[in-house]
This record gives C-alpha cells, sequence and structure tokens, in this order.
C-alpha cells in the first residue's frame, strides 16, 4: 500500500518554521483550519470580531501546546485590516507563507456595485 510506505501523515507533512494567517478563526471552518496548521507545526495567527470567543479559543490552543496569536478585526473595515496586517508583520517577522481568508460577509447587491470605501 503506498500509505504504509510513505509513512504517518505527520511523516510526510510539516508545517515547522511555516506562518499562517487565518481570517474568522475563532468558529466552524476557520477554527478548524488554525488547529491543522499549528498541528503541522506552524506558527498561525488568526483573528475574529469577537473577542470573547476568540479568547476562549486562544486559551484551548494555549492548553493543546499549539503555537496561535489572535487578535480582533473585522476585515469589512479597512483600518481593522491594515492594523491585522501590521500585528502579522511584527509577530512573524514579516514572513508570512499562509494566508487562508476565511472570513466573508453576505452581499445584498451585485458585487460590481460595491465599493472599497463603502460598508455594507
Amino acid at each position: 500500500m503506498a500509505t504504509a510506505e510513505c509513512g504517518s501523515r505527520e511523516e510526510r507533512w510539516s508545517l515547522a518554521g511555516a506562518t499562517a494567517l487565518v481570517t474568522g478563526g475563532s468558529k466552524g471552518i476557520g477554527e478548524a483550519i488554525v488547529e491543522e496548521l499549528a498541528g503541522f507545526g506552524a506558527r498561525v495567527h488568526t483573528c475574529s470580531r469577537n473577542a470573547e470567543e476568540l479568547e476562549e479559543c486562544r486559551q484551548r490552543w494555549q492548553e493543546k501546546g499549539m503555537r496561535v496569536t489572535v487578535s480582533v478585526c473585522d476585515v469589512s473595515v479597512p483600518a481593522d485590516r491594515e492594523k491585522l496586517m501590521d500585528t502579522v508583520r511584527q509577530t512573524f517577522d514579516g514572513k508570512l507563507n499562509v494566508l487562508v481568508n476565511n472570513a466573508g460577509q453576505h452581499l445584498v447587491k451585485p458585487t460590481v456595485e460595491c465599493t472599497r470605501s463603502r460598508r455594507m
């Protein structure tokens, strides 16, 4: 079997030394992605609009020995995005290997009618 010959998943995959940013990482798919990346050895930073949920996750990840940092951010707000990128730049010394843009929003109009400066 090819799987047995290649060894375990942990032996085949390592993100040791890699850095990752996952937006919307305090619940659902984003939370699972944070845990997978950190589980493979990456240093991960994640953000969410909900400070309480984010802190609960951070504590849980810390207890599991995962290297995850967090910050509150609403990615639909340009100033918040700028602050997030400054935080990530400082946290990872300017090195970002993986970006998972998991945060999203529900648009109720055609995309061509949306502008960068308008908040939905």
